[in-house]
């Protein structure tokens, strides 16, 4: 399963998204730890104003009444102070150290230093001053979360061996939508912001796919027909705008190469025909066999070099062709020259394809096995998505670290530079370059049982 999106406005949407929730979870804890510490001064300080306003004297500070008001259900809003020679504390409270400190601390900001103090919390309902209080009070019903609901005591003596002072606060309910309230927040903060991030990254990502798309097809065909309005922001509309220029400028190239090689073509050829003609007044039979062949391996030399500068750009379409025929009629064409080409195993496989092109590479890579290893063997299969052009010889094979160089034009497999056995070093590069036409790829490995194997791959979709 993949989790990260491949396309950059999914990559920038979720970037976004993480980032943001990030910055919620942090904002929401920082919210949650100022609110509990508000909270807790809160508490704290009706605490002291209570012990210090005196056992009768009600919320002197306008922050512990609202505290009260707030916070203690009704008819706990007039506990008073509890007076005590006895620590009130009872088996299994836990003495909170910090509370202690911090209500020390505000104590002492209004002159009165206890020599002891102890803070514990207790249930609500578990507090025997609370419970007799509770009694006296005529009508009083205990609130719905009684057992639920927690007192803060602190008890204080001013002096070593005194009397306890204990004055008791209800511990308030945490709000109960601060949840829902920050998750509402970040789904608005979610709605507005990635969905204005995801309007503007549209803008870009719709140009940026047709040139995409644009590339992809002038990648094929060479063609600068049907080139793409400039739109979109700036940056990108400036950016289709150069490629348009650049395709032009491309075509035009490839439309001189093309003029280029014809005259080429032409000049050498002509030439070349008369040059055979001529050859044919030589008197002496071997002299004159030695000039035919060197005409003929430059008129091959020169058709090699053509072609191979044509190929990315062919001028005719591609056909729906039945491979196994292909494959079976040029293996047949060396075994009628009495060559030691064999048909192995083959599917049938129907492909669009340059019938003409894919004819030549399969002839260059059935020559060289027959010219380097002395036989070759011919299969066509299918592996996934993919039709394999198998062409395998029994000759010495190559050293693994030359096999990427024979790709390169005008090299050979061996030192010698007669065409008859060396060959002018353009047959695999006009190969390799047919294959990737047609979105395929050549590769040369060494036979674990000696020789050479050739793989055509080609894509079936």
């Amino acid at each position: 399963m993949r989790l990260w999106p491949r396309s950059l406005l999914g990559q920038m949407l979720l970037s976004v998204a993480l980032a943001l929730f990030v910055a919620q979870g942090l904002s929401g804890m920082l919210l949650w730890r100022a609110e509990e510490q508000r909270r807790e001064t809160a508490v704290l300080n009706a605490i002291a104003f209570r012990v210090i306003g005196g056992i009768e004297a009600g919320p002197k500070d306008s922050e512990e009444r609202e505290h009260l008001a707030e916070h203690a259900p009704p008819g706990l809003r007039r506990l008073k102070l509890e007076r005590s020679a006895t620590l009130p504390t009872r088996p299994g409270e836990v003495r909170q150290p910090k509370r202690e400190a911090a209500l020390a601390a505000i104590l002492a900001e209004q002159g009165l230093t206890p020599s002891e103090l102890v803070v514990v919390e207790r249930p609500l309902g578990k507090d025997p001053f609370l419970a007799q209080r509770m009694r006296r009070w005529p009508g009083f019903e205990p609130p719905p979360d009684m057992g639920e609901r927690k007192l803060l005591i602190a008890a204080l003596r001013e002096k070593p061996g005194g009397e306890w002072i204990i004055a008791r606060v209800p511990l308030p309910d945490r709000p109960p939508h601060a949840l829902r309230t920050l998750l509402a927040q970040t789904l608005l903060l979610y709605v507005i912001l990635v969905g204005l991030l995801a309007f503007l990254l549209r803008r870009i990502t719709r140009p940026l796919a047709a040139l995409t798309a644009r590339v992809e097809r002038f990648a094929r065909t060479r063609e600068a027909d049907g080139q793409i309005e400039p739109h979109g922001p700036e940056d990108v509309s400036r950016l289709i705008a150069a490629h348009n220029a650049m395709e032009d400028r491309i075509a035009a190239l490839l439309g001189e190469k093309d003029v280029m090689l014809g005259a080429i073509g032409h000049d050498l050829k002509t030439p070349l025909a008369a040059l055979r003609i001529r050859i044919e007044s030589v008197s002496d039979e071997a002299e004159r066999q030695k000039m035919a062949a060197t005409v003929e391996e430059i008129t091959r030399t020169l058709d090699d070099i053509l072609s191979l500068a044509r190929v990315g750009r062919p001028s005719d379409p591609l056909q729906k062709t039945e491979l196994s025929a292909l494959v079976a009629a040029v293996v047949e064409e060396y075994e009628d020259m009495g060559e030691n080409a064999v048909l192995g195993d083959t599917a049938r496989i129907v492909l669009s394809i340059r019938e003409t092109w894919l004819r030549r590479a399969l002839r260059n890579l059935i020559s060289n096995a027959l010219r380097y290893g002395g036989n070759a063997r011919v299969t066509l299969g299918r592996e996934g998505d993919e039709a394999v052009i198998r062409i395998a010889d029994d000759g010495p094979g190559i050293p693994e670290g030359e096999i990427a160089g024979l790709f390169e034009p005008f090299a050979r497999g061996e030192p010698s530079r007669n065409r008859m056995t060396g060959g002018a070093g353009l047959g695999l590069t006009l190969a390799r370059a047919i294959a990737e036409q047609h979105g395929g790829s050549l590769r040369l490995a060494n036979r674990p049982e000696g020789g050479l194997l050739a793989e055509l791959r080609l894509p079936l979709g």
